[in-house]
């Protein structure tokens, strides 16, 4: 597995399209953070980063495709897949390697934002609430769990990764914000639309962006998570038959 993230990391590193795409990650973050009107933490006199925490899942659906969108796609289109095939590997181990790869290099690119982290507590006067930070970006962390599963499955099933990519950012983005549009639907007096909207990503992450961590919500996005990773195993065992 290890051999496998060694070879992830240098094919995103290896050239400068990966530092790239994480400085515009980075660099569109802060001008949503600092300069633009509806999202400028300065206009709103607080130290705080809730504005981060809300758009951060939208940027992540550019972010973790562009990541994940070469995964296995470009393995079959370059027939280096058929190699890894040779290999006395289990298929959980290479989607593990795949996986683990993926997330630690949005994990370094999310590492880019205590920066802002660190400017909001020097210009704080009052210091800043460090466990409501702190439980935003444990929800971040499993948002890029679930999002990094879904793109390395659907990079499994593509051979083009602008394909992968535009299926995986549409994927994460259902994933996250339909079940949100129905918490008022009834059906016979029963009101069904709080059941559609406690399955769908958005609700976890906002509960864990309050601050409190539950199990609950931990659960939820691990299983998620292990859903998709188990889907890209299965479908990698019946592509090699």
């Amino acid at each position: 597995m290890w051999t496998i993230i060694k070879k992830e990391w240098g094919i995103f590193f290896g050239g400068w399209m990966g530092y790239l795409t994480i400085m515009i990650f980075l660099l569109v973050s802060g001008v949503l953070l600092f300069f633009i009107p509806d999202t400028n933490l300065l206009d709103g006199g607080y130290a705080t980063m809730d504005s981060f925490f809300e758009f951060a899942p939208l940027l992540l659906l550019i972010l973790i495709p562009a990541i994940t969108m070469r995964s296995f796609s470009d393995e079959y289109k370059a027939g280096t897949y058929e190699l890894l095939r040779t290999v006395p590997l289990k298929h959980i181990y290479l989607v593990g390697g795949k996986f683990i790869s993926s997330v630690s290099i949005v994990l370094i690119a999310l590492s880019g934002t205590l920066v802002y982290l660190f400017t909001i507590a020097y210009l704080s006067l009052n210091g800043i609430d460090v466990g409501a930070i702190s439980g935003s970006y444990i929800g971040l962390i499993l948002l890029v769990f679930v999002y990094t599963s879904i793109g390395i499955y659907i990079s499994s099933l593509f051979s083009n990764a602008l394909t992968s990519f535009m299926l995986t950012a549409f994927a994460c983005f259902l994933l996250y914000n339909v079940f949100s549009y129905t918490p008022s639907f009834s059906v016979n007096g029963i009101n069904i639309g709080y059941y559609i909207t406690i399955a769908g990503v958005k609700y976890h992450y906002e509960n864990i962006s309050k601050g409190y961590v539950e199990w609950n919500d931990i659960v939820y996005f691990i299983s998620i998570s292990f859903l998709f990773l188990y889907q890209t195993s299965l479908h990698l065992r019946f592509k090699n038959n």
